[in-house]
């Protein structure tokens, strides 16, 4: 029986990081901006306190070396209490929505929101008992279709 290629066969690692302070997200932040995924690909599973978003991130990590590549991830946020979100048309199956950035601000510690500022006004705020952030990447880095490097204004 023959399996898929996996990411761990290729000659680089996986990325797989975690973020439990300020420092350590915008860390995550840099590594996801302009990320995109489809607005169907956010989960909130309430019962397990856990927000996770399948994305399409660009690898800022290559710094311009070989071709612009992408490589689908997950960003899992956990201790998650509630989701709000603004400017997502959730029955819009079709919306492609980009990450600008990840931001933390503590209201009572160890709690606060985790908030993800979308471009075109979007934003997702996550309440959260404690910060917990982790990234990880699911598949074999790709070329990006644009064979560009998203840039900005």
């Amino acid at each position: 029986m023959s399996e898929d290629a996996r990411f761990e066969d290729g000659g680089e690692a996986p990325l797989n990081i975690g973020a439990v302070d300020g420092d350590d997200l915008k860390v995550i932040s840099a590594l996801v901006q302009d990320g995109v995924f489809p607005a169907n690909e956010m989960r909130f599973a309430r019962k397990d306190r856990r927000f996770a978003i399948l994305l399409n991130r660009f690898r800022w990590e290559e710094g311009g070396k070989r071709t612009p590549e992408r490589v689908q991830s997950v960003l899992n946020v956990s201790e998650v209490s509630n989701v709000s979100s603004q400017g997502i048309d959730r029955n819009n199956a079709d919306m492609i929505l980009s990450v600008l950035t990840v931001e933390f601000e503590e209201t009572n510690a160890p709690s606060g929101h985790v908030t993800l500022t979308l471009a075109g006004d979007g934003a997702i705020r996550l309440d959260v008992e404690a910060l917990d952030v982790a990234l990880r990447d699911v598949t074999r880095p790709y070329v990006a279709p644009s064979k560009k490097a998203p840039t900005h204004d």
